[in-house]
């Protein structure tokens, strides 16, 4: 909690929660007076027939009918590149879109935001929003968007459906961009897990390994409070218990629902808590530099960064521990059982727990060094040269 101990939370979008509530998707767009919705979502997505399924959930309603399905654009690229960005607002523009479907995960769902952002904005580019790397906007100097804008995650992972923020890769400048403002966040969110069914087993497992890294970091945030404890002790308590679940059974759709619900309840913890946040600072600044998926990076370094950075941990170790069913503790020493547990998670699900597939070159360390240090989450508490060498060096397999 802040030093004044005044803190707000936001959770301004709408959840609707179960298997098969994406059925519901044209009477939630009619109910916000949308009419023409643009989908945005990816070519995977596309390509396994997702995207066409939901379109078709619109045509059900009969030719004509209210809300129609506007356009569809699937080649958001990874990491939500500023140019699929720029694509998609003039596509939105072209179809007289008044509202937008985000379907896919993190890259789809920040890429959203930012078409959002642009048309609310009259942008062309998305870029100019994110010059210095980081964009700040707050509350009343922004007014209610009037976009209407419904997002259905499909992995259980990064939580950004219901988030007032994106991460945006700019690939000209070479580096991941913020861009946070008020009614950024979708109106509502859908939660089905009928949608992850067929999701790979690899991006089940980084994906919830992302949404483990918000929640731990969100209890160790210096303005953690009782809201976002809640949230984040609960988040990382079902990722321990459904992920092995859903790597034995895919087809536990009770599971990966219990998975879906911990996502967005670890991303609105993190978002509120928003503070000293080391493995996303280093996660951002390698995603960029080698692009590296951010809930890989992430899976990989939190473990390492809890134990290079343990000092930073060690008041809040115990409810790290809680979140992932760690309950007592012989010695004391919750910190060293988390990262334990941690490991052990990892090698339950099959999840690499390094970057040597990545070959990151140890000749570049001092590259990396300055990627970290300006990347914008250092900005709250920059790590030394030497931590982040201890770090980089380990989860890369350099010592």
């Amino acid at each position: 909690m802040s030093s004044t101990g005044y803190f707000q939370y936001l959770m301004r979008a709408t959840v609707h929660c179960a298997v098969g509530a994406s059925i519901r998707l044209p009477s939630l767009f009619s109910g916000m007076g949308a009419k023409r919705v643009l989908i945005i979502s990816d070519a995977g997505l596309r390509d396994v027939g997702i995207v066409d399924a939901v379109v078709e959930i619109f045509n059900a309603n009969g030719r004509g009918s209210k809300p129609a399905v506007a356009g569809v654009y699937t080649d958001i690229s990874a990491d939500a590149e500023v140019k699929s960005i720029n694509a998609a607002v003039q596509f939105a523009r072209e179809v007289g879109a008044d509202s937008i479907l985000a379907l896919g995960g993190g890259s789809v769902l920040d890429a959203a935001k930012g078409v959002k952002y642009c048309l609310q904005n009259k942008l062309q580019d998305v870029a100019d929003a994110i010059k210095s790397g980081i964009k700040m906007e707050l509350w009343p100097d922004v007014k209610p968007s009037d976009i209407p804008h419904i997002a259905v995650p499909t992995t259980a992972g990064t939580g950004a459906e219901v988030t007032p923020a994106a991460v945006i890769y700019n690939a000209d400048a070479g580096f991941k961009g913020v861009l946070m403002s008020p009614y950024l966040d979708a109106d509502m969110a859908v939660l089905d897990a009928k949608l992850t069914e067929k999701l790979p087993a690899a991006i089940t497992i980084a994906t919830a390994m992302d949404a483990l890294t918000h929640s731990l970091e969100a209890i160790a945030s210096p303005t953690a409070n009782h809201f976002t404890d809640a949230h984040a002790l609960r988040a990382g308590q079902l990722i321990e218990e459904n992920l092995p679940r859903v790597i034995e059974n895919p087809g536990d759709l009770n599971a990966r629902s219990a998975l879906l619900q911990a996502s967005t309840m670890a991303c609105d913890a993190v978002s509120n808590s928003l503070n000293v946040a080391y493995v996303h600072n280093i996660s951002h600044a390698l995603g960029g530099k080698y692009r590296i998926p951010h809930g890989e990076a992430n899976g990989v370094l939190l473990p390492f960064v809890l134990e290079h950075m343990a000092p930073f941990y060690r008041d809040k170790q115990q409810r790290m521990a809680q979140a992932l069913n760690i309950f007592s503790a012989d010695v004391g020493d919750y910190l060293t059982l988390t990262v334990d547990r941690i490991r052990l998670l990892q090698q339950q699900v099959g999840f690499a727990p390094t970057f040597t597939r990545h070959s990151i070159p140890k000749e570049e360390a001092a590259q990396i060094v300055v990627a970290v240090q300006q990347d914008p989450m250092g900005g709250m508490a920059m790590l030394p040269e030497d931590k982040i060498l201890a770090i980089v060096g380990a989860a890369a397999g350099w010592v």
